[in-house]
């Protein structure tokens, strides 16, 4: 007898055994109780969630010959019930829309539904893959979709919902599927190690069902794949040698030397993403996700809903997150989302990617613009303003006030968001003014408003970006004149006469 993989052996049955997607099987079962059962349904969700199981059992439950009636509890042993499990009934029909495509296949559907099922209760068609079937096609179905006949029904899945029509998805009943979370995958693989009567460590299982990234199928083939070692125990050394870290585990690895400043590490775990399966784009979108989840966090708190994810992960993350902080945060997706752009069409993915993981290492360097303008207003910098990592001290970033009559422009090239073009001015050094010079050239706003009345001293300003720092006081004796550093880095242009 040919081996059964474990995906198919151990598919749900009944509404109570779907995984995960508890929400939509009580929708369903309700709905069958009641009578309120719908000519179309829409099941939305990424790969290995159910959405074909949930159809099966739906369909089950419509024709079940044990009961008189469509039944929320189908018996799973009766003729109907077996062939639907197989995919062999005759009245359920199973199209993959990625292989019939064209108008032609929807036009021979359209002729079929007219006639009654062979010898159950509902005729009911599964389209898989609805989002392939071509323009045409999806205008073939409208029209049968809207109005079937009363022993018709229909139940659609896909995996990109946001490329079916909207004139299908109006005439259906969605549900989303949403992505099984580790614990949920964790504790099916349990009961089925049971059942197979295999010994496995629980970081077996947690490797297993971080690598499923979310899909039951997945986990069931990885798990097919340690048992082929031909081993009754799953030890951690084994799955060293056949499993590589999940990727979530080193995307937070990565961003564990990212907050420590550690660009040689980090470069080191991109390394170890790229080479085990994700490519430039794929890396940059996990990121830019990853760095999501952790600003929602941050900035919602550790118990928000924004963010799916099970309770050690959640509390691992939450800790991370407060490694950053809100600008930061804006920074680092904003970066990485560039740098997703570019990779598409550049010969130079890989520099592209892991120039991004050192700029983001070096994070803590950078400052934020409304930390730099509360910092020129003499004040302290707004709460959560600061930019960078928090454990950077607020000192490495400070910005000299300018006196009065400054241009509120700033440094040449700064940008928000704490870009690593805004310049960060050394701090001053006390003016060397000569007690002669200081007794009757004291600077005053007077004085610098003055000065700024001059077209030189102006224009100097827009030049070099800069800002008056003192003037002197130049007296027609030349013995007691002071050194002019009236516009910092400016030419000498910008020197002013007291007349």
């Amino acid at each position: 007898m040919a081996y059964e993989v474990l995906a198919r052996k151990y598919r749900s049955r009944d509404f109570d055994e779907i995984v995960g997607q508890s929400a939509i099987a009580t929708t369903l079962k309700n709905a069958v109780a009641t009578g309120r059962i719908h000519h179309g349904y829409l099941f939305t969700g990424t790969r290995g969630v159910g959405k074909t199981s949930m159809a099966r059992i739906l369909a089950k439950a419509l024709n079940c010959e044990r009961y008189d009636g469509p039944t929320p509890t189908p018996c799973g042993e009766c003729e109907s019930c077996r062939r639907i499990a197989e995919g062999a009934d005759l009245d359920v029909v199973e199209i993959d829309a990625a292989s019939n495509t064209g108008v032609d296949d929807i036009r021979e559907l359209r002729g079929n539904v007219a006639y009654r099922p062979a010898r159950s209760r509902y005729k009911v068609y599964i389209i898989d893959e609805v989002h392939m079937l071509s323009t045409s096609a999806f205008n073939a179905l409208l029209k049968t979709l809207e109005e079937p006949p009363e022993h018709v029904k229909f139940i659609l899945a896909t995996t990109e919902s946001h490329k079916v029509p909207a004139t299908i998805k109006s005439r259906c009943q969605r549900f989303d599927f949403r992505s099984i979370s580790p614990a949920e995958i964790a504790g099916q693989l349990r009961k089925i190690l049971d059942a197979e009567g295999v010994e496995a460590d629980d970081v077996v299982v947690r490797r297993i069902s971080r690598l499923a990234a979310g899909s039951m199928r997945d986990a069931l083939s990885l798990l097919d794949q340690l048992l082929a070692y031909g081993t009754k125990a799953l030890t951690a050394e084994l799955i060293e040698d056949l499993l590589p870290s999940a990727h979530d585990e080193l995307i937070f690895s990565l961003f564990e030397a990212v907050a420590a400043n550690d660009a040689a590490q980090a470069l080191v775990y991109t390394d170890q993403c790229l080479t085990r399966g994700y490519t430039a784009e794929r890396l940059c979108e996990a990121v830019i996700e990853y760095l999501r989840s952790l600003m929602l966090l941050a900035v919602c708190s550790a118990d928000t809903d924004l963010v799916d994810l099970s309770g050690p992960t959640r509390e691992q993350m939450a800790e991370q997150a407060k490694k950053f902080d809100a600008p930061t945060y804006v920074y680092m997706i904003g970066l990485m989302e560039e740098v997703r752009r570019m990779v598409k069409s550049s010969s130079a993915a890989r520099a592209l990617v892991d120039a991004a993981v050192v700029r983001l290492a070096m994070s803590s360097s950078f400052s934020d613009i409304g930390a730099v303008l509360a910092r020129l207003d003499g004040g302290e910098p707004p709460a959560g303003a600061t930019g960078g990592s928090k454990k950077k001290d607020d000192r490495d970033a400070v910005v000299p006030a300018p006196p009065v009559g400054q241009s509120r422009s700033g440094p040449a090239g700064a940008a928000v968001g704490g870009r690593p073009e805004a310049r960060e001015r050394p701090a001053p050094q006390e003016q060397r003014i000569p007690e002669a010079g200081r007794a009757r050239g004291q600077v005053t706003g007077a004085d610098r408003a003055k000065a700024m009345e001059s077209v030189l001293v102006r224009h100097a300003i827009e030049l070099s970006n800069g800002f008056i720092e003192s003037i002197t006081r130049h007296q027609p004796p030349a013995t007691d004149a002071l050194v002019d550093e009236s516009v910092a880095d400016a030419p000498p242009a910008d020197e002013e006469e007291d007349s």
